[in-house]
């Protein structure tokens, strides 16, 4: 440990703090390495889960004849949370959680709370998180791992300088091209019967509770046929070599299992405890909080068939390309083969949300098929004042005139019109992002997953999605993406010159508004990507 003397000045001790911290890392990069000889006890999920309490509920909602798949869109944050939090209390055997993001913050904290409550019960508790931002989590995972009915696992980890993002980074400097592949993965299951996917990870930004900025997404709750397919697709990374017991890569301490199980509580709980806001009687497609219907003991769902693919975990962390398999434009059981093969059988109109958008050679390929057949196309995406990667928006700008020449409807999400409509939710002084990947697909199959119509999620990181065919859903998700479009959102046509505008719809009969330059934001911020724009390689985006 280094002391600064007092009389240094702080900014002064700050760059110092962070010179030393730095060349420490360097040295700990020469030497960091992941544990080898790591024991993964294999377990799988339960058989079956019909004889639960859940079970018996999807049993009797579901419709009789051939097995179909229930679903509940869940597109207000408050429902969402409240939907995990409901089936966690109600569970009796299992319940695996798999997730990108599982923040150290009030919505993280409180959701491990729940699900280690489940444990007290007896239930068996998989926990699988990609480890990039993981950073000074150790002690809240290692006290959670601790129950005797709780395994926790990351997915990919930084052997070295795991309390600080920076501090990990440096120390896996010469091993970057492994740790910039993640698993983007997000879901849900509870007693192999119900869950819930789609784009939220668990953190306070994706259910209506951060100060600075609040996302706009979807997810859905699933019931039925699929769900076994979602659990066999949690084990495939559950039990693959690519993921660690946190046990092996945590010092284990001198702490007694009761005192883990008070550290636990100590970090759970007090003054920062989550007191979630209850959601309202009903959200925006008319559907009950679950636990009102839970309660009744009836199940309101729509039913359909359903497809569920992932890629597997071997697509980001094999160590030959040979060992990776085909490229997931090639794959048949990767995502974007699944998505890209139903985008292009459309017949008539597609409509898409996806945060980040560098469609690249193979995205352009798809959306000139598409057009090429007649078939209308609009994406609501992220404007620049929305993003949460600026760099991203590089890349996307590159493509705006081509995809507009085309023909394709563009739509950026206005955070101010966001704030203006309260339709999604009370943003107050935080901004309004879109987050949501999805599509509807001739009013009849709808796509929810986590991946993003971008080179990262093509090339480097792992996803996963439903197709779910019920023109049911497809009009809710159309209604949906209609009302972001509507009330929230930029119209981008070409002008007259070929430069971008920005249509901004008046109410009533007053003349809409155009704008010529990226709305919302401020001449230095424009001015940032000017300069970074030859700088950035669009593979890494």
């Amino acid at each position: 440990m280094f002391h600064l003397p007092d009389r240094v000045e702080k900014p002064c001790a700050r760059w110092l703090a962070w010179l030393i911290a730095g060349i420490a890392a360097l040295c700990m990069a020469g030497c960091a390495g992941l544990p080898t000889d790591v024991q993964r006890k294999p377990s799988m999920a339960i058989a079956d889960g019909a004889d639960t309490l859940l079970g018996r509920l999807v049993k009797a909602a579901a419709p009789p004849g051939e097995p179909l798949s229930g679903f509940r869109l869940l597109p207000m944050p408050q429902f969402s949370l409240h939907a995990r939090i409901e089936l966690a209390r109600r569970a009796q055997r299992s319940i695996d959680v798999q997730y990108y993001l599982v923040q150290n913050d009030e919505t993280g904290r409180y959701l491990l709370r729940a699900l280690r409550d489940a444990a007290d019960r007896g239930v068996r508790v998989r926990l699988l998180v990609d480890d990039l931002y993981t950073a000074g989590a150790d002690p809240l995972f290692t006290s959670f791992a601790s129950h005797p009915n709780v395994e926790v696992r990351l997915f990919n980890p930084f052997p070295a300088g795991r309390d600080r993002f920076g501090t990990r980074w440096a120390a896996s400097l010469f091993d970057f091209d492994r740790v910039h592949r993640r698993m983007h993965n997000k879901l849900y299951v509870v007693d192999n019967t119900m869950a819930v996917m789609g784009g939220r990870n668990i953190a306070n930004e994706y259910f209506l509770r951060d100060g600075g900025s609040n996302f706009i997404d979807i997810d859905t709750l699933v019931a039925g046929a699929v769900v076994p397919r979602l659990s066999s697709l949690f084990d495939m990374y559950w039990n693959s070599p690519y993921v660690y017991p946190i046990e092996s890569l945590v010092a284990k301490g001198s702490e007694s299992a009761r005192e883990l199980r008070e550290r636990f509580d100590r970090l759970t709980s007090g003054p920062e405890t989550l007191h979630p806001e209850e959601p309202g009687s009903t959200d925006l497609l008319g559907n009950n909080p679950l636990a009102k219907d839970l309660d009744a003991g009836t199940l309101k769902l729509v039913w359909a068939r359903a497809e569920a693919y992932a890629d597997p975990p071997a697509k980001a962390l094999a160590p030959t390309p040979e060992a990776r398999g085909l490229p997931a434009d090639e794959a048949s059981d990767s995502v974007l083969y699944n998505v890209r093969r139903y985008l292009r059988g459309a017949q008539s109109e597609i409509m898409q949300t996806t945060p980040y958008l560098i469609p690249g050679r193979g995205g352009m390929e798809s959306i000139r098929i598409i057009r090429g057949n007649g078939v209308s196309y609009s994406i609501v995406t992220n404007s620049l004042a929305a993003t949460d990667e600026s760099l991203v928006h590089i890349g996307y700008r590159r493509y705006r005139a081509q995809m507009l020449r085309l023909g394709v409807e563009l739509y950026e999400l206005s955070p101010k019109r966001v704030e203006e409509t309260k339709r999604f939710g009370m943003y107050g002084s935080a901004s309004g992002r879109l987050h949501g990947k999805s599509a509807v697909i001739d009013r009849k199959t709808v796509f929810i997953g986590s991946m993003n119509f971008d080179p990262r999620s093509e090339l480097h990181n792992t996803e996963i999605g439903i197709f779910i065919f019920s023109p049911q859903i497809a009009q809710q998700l159309t209604s949906l993406i209609g009302f972001i479009r509507l009330d929230g959102a930029y119209q981008l046509q070409l002008g007259s010159g070929g430069g971008i505008e920005w249509v901004s719809p008046a109410s009533g009969d007053a003349a809409d508004t155009i704008l010529h330059t990226e709305p919302e934001t401020h001449f230095w911020a424009r001015w940032k990507l000017e300069l970074l724009a030859p700088l950035v390689p669009e593979s890494l985006l």
